[in-house]
C-alpha cells in the first residue's frame, strides 16, 4: 500500500487548472472552532469541530465574503464601515486585494499601515490602513478604489467592483527563449501596454507534455528530451486586446508529419547514422486570447525560471520577466507579533527562494493549535487554505504525513491534551504550550493495556492510518466507526473499562463497528489474534500511558512530521533511523519546516526550488534552516503539500498547485 510516510513527501501530478487559482479559495465566514476536549489515559472523548458562525465584526455596516469584479463572482472577503458625512469606508481582506487585483504590497514595520505599488510609484506608495477583524486583515481601499475610477456597492453577501474598460494596446516580447539545454536560465522580458491600469492575476499551471514528434528518417530514433518539460503560466487582465495582438499571438496548426517508407538502400550499404534534429523551444508566448472581457495570454515558461510580474505608470504597463530568481523580498508586519518574511538564503553557490512567517507567541492574543481536515473524525483531507479558514486560523503551515489512498493520518497529532494519532517509527515531532514554550525531538508513545491479572500487551498504534500486525486502538476522534483495515481482524468493544464485545474483522473495508462514545476499539492484527483468549467479554481493562522521551507528556499539542533537523543549533539530521526511505533522503523537493530561533519566535518556512533548479535535499534544507537562526527545527510534510497560509491567501505559490493535507499547524488571534 503505497503512502506518504513511506514515501516521506507528498508529490502529485497537476492536470491543467480550468480557472483562475483564486477560484479554487474558498473563502467562508461561517467557520467552525474547536472546542477543547480531556483525555485521561482510560477513555478518549471525540473532539467536534462545532458548526458555529465567526464572531459578530463590531462597527460594520455590512460585510460579505463574495466580491463580484466586472461580472465574475469571486471568493472574497470585504467589509464596509460607516465613514464621515454619512459615507461608507470599503474594505477588502488584504489576501483578496493582492490576489484579485494585482497590488504589489511594500514593506512595513507597522500592521496598521500597508504601502502598495499598483501602476504607480514605488519611491512614493499609496499608504492603506490596515485592521485586523476576525481572522483577516482588511484593507480601506475607498480612496484607491475613488482614485482609480472604480464603481462600488453591495448586493446582500457580494461587493460589486465595477473597472474602468480597458484596452490592451501592445504586446511586446524583448527576447526569444532559446533551448533550454543550451542555455538554461536564459532570461526575457514581455511588455504589455494597456491605456489605463486594471486589474491583473498571474497563475501557475501543469506542466506542457510535449508531442513526441517521429524523424524524418524512419530508421533514427525519435529524439527523447533531456530537460523537464516547461511549465504553463498565464497572465489574465481585465481588459481587450486589440484583434491584431490575437492574430499575432494566435498559433498555426501543426503541418500534418510527412508519410515516411523505409531507405532499403541502407539494408544493402552501410550508411552513417543520421542525427536526430532536436525540435525547435516552444515559443513564450503560446496564446493571447479575449474570454468574457478578459485578455489571456498564456506562456510556455522552462524549467528553472518563473515569471515576476510589475507594473509602471506613464505608460501603464506590466512588465513580465521571465527569471531564475523570481521572488520578490518581503519583510512585512502583518499583525502584532506576527510577521510575514520571503528572500533568498544562499547555500554555497545556490540559491533558494524561503517564504516564512514569524510568530512571537508571547505577545498577547497568540496561540498556535494542531488542526485536521475533516470535521467528523480523522479520515479525510482539504486545501490547507480551506482548513485554516474553517479553524478561522490567520496563518498556517501544513503539518505531518498522511496516506493519500484513504486519507488517513501518519504520524502525531495531539490537541489540547488529547491524543487524535499516536506517532509512528520514532520519527521527529515538535510540542508545545500555550505559553509559547516548545520542546523538539523523536517521539513514541507508549501504550499498555493492562488486564484484570496484571498482564500488559502492548498497543502499538493509536488512531493511524500506519498499519502493522499487533494491537492498535480507536477512540471516538477517529471516528463514529472504524471498518477494518487488514482482512480478519479481531476487534474488541471496550466501554467504561471493560471489553463488551468480540467481534470478527471480516475482509478488509467490510462492515463498519461504531466506536462507543464511552470506550473506545481495540483491533487485533495478525499474530496478535492470538491475545484474544486472554480478553473475554466482561473482562476489565485499563490503559497506561506515556512518551518516550517523557517531556513530551509535558505539551497539550504536539504534531509529528519528520525527520528531525536541528536540536540545540546542532544539525541532527538521521532520517535512516526514523525510517525514510534512501530516495526520499536523497530527493530534491519542496519542503516546509517548523523551528525556534535564540530570541523564541517561532518560524514555519516553506522552501521552493532553488533558483534554477529543484527544492533543497533533506540535508540542504537543515542547513538553511540552521541558516536562518534556528536552534530547534522539524521537516514537515514537502512536496506538493507544502502550503504556507496568511489571512486568507497562499503565500508561496498558486493555490491550484497545492495538494489536499490531512492536517496542519495553525495560528489563531484571539480578538482584542
Amino acid at each position: 500500500m503505497p503512502s506518504c510516510c513511506q514515501l516521506g513527501i507528498s508529490e502529485r501530478r497537476f492536470f491543467r487548472a480550468t480557472v483562475s487559482p483564486i477560484l479554487l479559495t474558498v473563502l467562508c465566514l461561517t467557520s467552525t472552532c474547536a472546542t477543547n476536549a480531556q483525555e485521561s489515559p482510560k477513555n478518549s472523548k471525540q473532539i467536534l469541530i462545532s458548526q458555529s458562525p465567526a464572531p459578530p465584526l463590531t462597527g460594520v455596516a455590512s460585510s460579505g465574503n463574495q466580491i463580484s469584479l466586472n461580472g465574475r463572482t469571486l471568493p472574497g472577503t470585504w467589509l464596509q464601515r460607516p465613514g464621515k458625512s454619512g459615507q461608507v469606508t470599503t474594505h477588502l481582506s488584504d489576501g483578496a486585494f493582492r490576489q484579485l487585483i494585482g497590488v504589489n504590497f511594500l514593506n512595513s514595520s507597522n500592521s496598521a499601515k500597508q504601502p502598495i505599488q499598483w501602476f504607480s510609484s514605488v519611491t512614493k506608495p499609496l499608504v492603506l490602513t490596515a485592521k485586523l477583524l476576525g481572522s483577516y486583515r482588511y484593507l480601506d481601499i475607498s480612496n484607491f478604489a475613488q482614485t482609480s475610477g472604480w464603481e462600488i456597492r453591495t448586493n446582500g453577501n457580494t461587493l460589486v467592483i465595477a473597472t474602468p474598460k480597458t484596452q490592451v494596446t501592445n504586446i511586446v516580447q524583448s527576447q526569444q527563449l532559446s533551448d533550454a539545454s543550451v542555455n538554461p536560465l536564459q532570461q526575457a522580458r514581455i511588455l504589455v501596454d494597456l491605456d489605463r491600469p486594471t486589474p491583473w492575476q498571474v497563475a501557475q499551471g501543469a506542466a506542457i507534455a510535449k508531442p513526441q514528434i517521429p524523424s524524418s528518417d524512419p530508421d533514427t530514433p525519435t529524439l527523447k528530451p533531456t530537460t523537464p518539460p516547461n511549465r504553463e503560466w498565464t497572465i489574465t487582465l481585465d481588459g481587450i486586446a486589440d484583434p491584431v495582438l490575437i492574430e499575432r499571438y494566435t498559433p498555426q496548426p501543426p503541418a500534418a508529419p510527412p508519410a515516411l517508407l523505409p531507405n532499403l538502400l541502407k539494408q544493402l550499404l552501410p550508411v552513417a547514422p543520421t542525427q536526430p534534429i532536436p525540435p525547435a523551444p516552444d515559443p513564450l508566448i503560446q496564446k493571447v486570447e479575449v474570454v468574457k472581457n478578459q485578455t489571456i495570454i498564456s506562456l510556455s515558461v522552462p524549467f528553472g525560471l518563473s515569471p515576476q510580474v510589475s507594473t509602471v505608470a506613464n505608460p501603464n504597463r506590466l512588465i513580465i520577466d521571465i527569471r531564475p530568481d523570481p521572488l520578490e523580498v518581503r519583510d512585512i508586519t502583518w499583525a502584532p507579533g506576527l510577521r510575514w518574511r520571503q528572500n533568498y538564503v544562499n547555500l554555497g553557490t545556490e540559491r533558494f527562494p524561503v517564504v516564512w512567517l514569524e510568530v512571537d507567541l508571547r505577545k498577547f492574543g497568540l496561540t498556535l493549535k494542531p488542526m485536521w481536515a475533516s470535521p467528523n473524525g480523522l479520515a479525510g483531507t482539504a486545501p490547507l487554505i480551506q482548513t485554516a479558514q474553517r479553524y478561522l486560523a490567520v496563518a498556517g503551515i501544513n503539518g505531518g504525513y498522511f496516506n493519500r489512498n484513504n486519507k488517513l493520518p501518519l504520524g502525531a497529532i495531539r490537541r489540547d491534551n488529547q491524543w487524535l494519532s499516536g506517532p509512528i517509527l520514532n520519527r521527529g515531532a515538535i510540542a508545545w504550550n500555550d505559553s509559547g514554550q516548545f520542546y523538539f525531538g523523536r517521539l513514541t508513545l507508549e501504550e499498555s493495556l493492562i488486564t484484570a491479572n496484571n498482564q500488559r500487551l502492548p498497543i502499538l498504534f493509536l488512531n493511524s492510518g500506519y498499519i502493522q500486525s499487533g494491537i492498535a486502538r480507536y477512540t471516538p476522534a477517529w471516528g463514529a466507526t472504524y471498518t477494518p483495515l487488514t482482512d480478519n481482524e479481531i476487534i474488541l468493544v471496550v466501554q467504561k473499562d471493560q471489553i463488551t464485545q468480540q467481534l470478527p474483522g471480516g475482509k478488509v473495508g467490510g462492515t463498519a463497528v461504531p466506536i462507543p462514545q464511552d470506550g473506545y476499539l481495540l483491533t487485533l492484527r495478525a499474530n496478535a489474534a492470538s491475545a484474544a483468549s486472554q480478553l473475554p467479554i466482561g473482562s476489565t481493562v485499563n490503559i497506561s500511558s506515556s512518551t518516550t522521551p517523557t517531556d513530551f507528556s509535558r505539551y497539550p499539542h504536539i504534531i509529528g512530521a519528520g525527520p528531525l533537523l536541528i536540536q540545540n543549533r546542532q544539525i541532527v539530521l538521521d532520517a535512516k533511523a526514523e525510517k525514510f526511505s534512501n530516495a526520499f533522503i536523497a530527493e530534491k523537493a519542496i519542503r516546509s519546516g517548523i523551528c525556534t530561533t535564540a530570541t523564541g519566535t517561532l518560524m514555519i518556512a516553506a522552501v521552493h526550488n532553488r533558483a534554477g533548479g529543484y527544492g533543497p535535499t533533506l540535508a540542504e534544507h537543515a542547513q538553511l534552516m540552521q541558516q536562518m537562526g534556528c536552534v530547534d527545527a522539524l521537516n514537515l510534510d514537502g512536496g506538493s503539500s507544502t502550503s504556507l497560509y496568511l489571512g486568507g491567501q497562499l503565500l508561496d505559490r498558486s493555490p491550484s498547485t497545492a495538494a489536499r493535507v490531512h492536517n496542519g499547524i495553525g495560528i489563531f488571534l484571539k480578538p482584542r
